[in-house]
């Protein structure tokens, strides 16, 4: 199995240049807040992905006044060692390579290392709208199953062209009738899609609420998909949809679907979203992309890098320790802290430690 083994960086956010070398298992990289450490998680997710963990304004994540970023990954695995890199200029297509040679996507990279990570800003998936959950859901379908990737494309396209239809139904006369043809199209990518959102929920429903017992949520969690549409064939939800043309007409839209659907997460009946303190909502999330992380490792044969920001913080000691010890059972993981303490095992031999300080790696002690 490949892993992350250096991680080098060329102005992206604070850092003009830097290398980092991580370990096999652990790596802590700590510092005083604003020092640079949730940039390079960053950049490592950026190099494994192509896209920013943190912003949807991805000039941000180029230097100031600099034009353009770069990031590079030397990976080693039973097979030998490789290398990725993607170079980034706002407003231009990324310049990806792999040993060396260009390729047009990431995803197509056979050795591109997995990932999951954890911000406190990601909180916004339980705290914010259900567009935010069905998206993060649409994820990790793509990323279980590649596959199954095109199945939200699929579903947005036929979605598209059902609206653009009421619209001129709605303004320009056009036989209502003509409908049924995107609604039978509509109807098929539906039900495609809402089962394999519902497959996904499935597999990471009871590992979600074990990690979640394991971390000390109260109540335990539950995770449940709650579609909007009851049919369970073709034929059923296209009756669905002609029960509601005349509401999608007055509206000009379709407000019935698997874009309408919702992802629920719960303790003792209740709504996180709602409901839940911040130190919960944050072990739920936290439980959830945990639960990601094995579940991606059981369907694909590869245990994803984990990168954890600032997670230690909300955690008293014993739960710390649990979490250490999960996540160094089984592949690599990388921690973001304020003080080494907060990391159970940190002086360990086997932890590799990064100390970054002003936008620059200050020290480094191999693993």
């Amino acid at each position: 199995m490949d892993r992350v083994r250096q991680l080098r960086v060329r102005d992206v956010r604070c850092y003009e240049n830097a290398e980092i070398t991580l370990g096999a298992s652990l790596t802590v990289i700590y510092g005083a807040n604003g020092a640079g450490k949730t940039n390079l998680l960053e950049a490592l997710y950026f190099a494994c992905t192509g896209r920013s963990c943190r912003t949807s304004n991805e000039r941000e994540f180029v230097r100031f006044d600099q034009e353009a970023a770069r990031v590079e990954l030397e990976l080693e695995g039973d097979l030998g060692s490789h290398q990725l890199a993607v170079g980034f200029e706002p407003g231009r297509p990324r310049h990806v390579t792999a040993d060396g040679g260009p390729v047009d996507r990431l995803i197509d990279v056979p050795f591109r290392p997995l990932v999951c990570v954890f911000l406190p800003d990601r909180l916004e998936l339980i705290k914010g709208t259900p567009a935010l959950r069905r998206d993060h859901l649409d994820q990790l379908v793509a990323g279980l199953w590649p596959a199954r990737a095109s199945l939200r494309r699929d579903y947005g396209q036929a979605l598209a062209q059902r609206n653009a239809l009421l619209a001129r139904v709605r303004h320009h006369g056009v036989d209502p009738s003509e409908l049924d043809t995107w609604d039978l199209e509509l109807a098929r990518h539906a039900l495609a899609l809402r089962a394999e959102r519902q497959r996904a929920v499935d597999l990471v429903g009871p590992p979600a609420q074990e990690i979640a017992d394991e971390l000390g949520l109260p109540g335990g969690l539950e995770i449940r998909y709650r579609p909007r549409s009851k049919a369970d064939d073709v034929a059923s939800f296209v009756a669905e949809l002609a029960e509601r043309r005349g509401s999608d007409l007055e509206r000009g839209f379709s407000g019935h679907g698997p874009h309408r659907d919702e992802l629920l997460l719960s303790r003792e009946g209740r709504e996180l979203r709602v409901y839940g303190s911040q130190g919960e909502q944050r072990v739920a999330l936290l439980a959830l992309l945990l639960a990601e992380r094995q579940v991606l490792a059981q369907e694909r044969g590869r245990t994803p890098l984990l990168l954890l920001d600032d997670v230690m913080s909300e955690l008293d000691a014993d739960r710390r320790q649990r979490l250490v010890t999960r996540i160094t059972a089984a592949g690599q993981s990388v921690v973001t802290t304020t003080e080494l303490d907060q990391i159970p095992g940190s002086d360990d031999l086997d932890v590799a430690r990064i100390e970054v300080s002003g936008g620059r790696v200050t020290q480094q002690v191999a693993a």
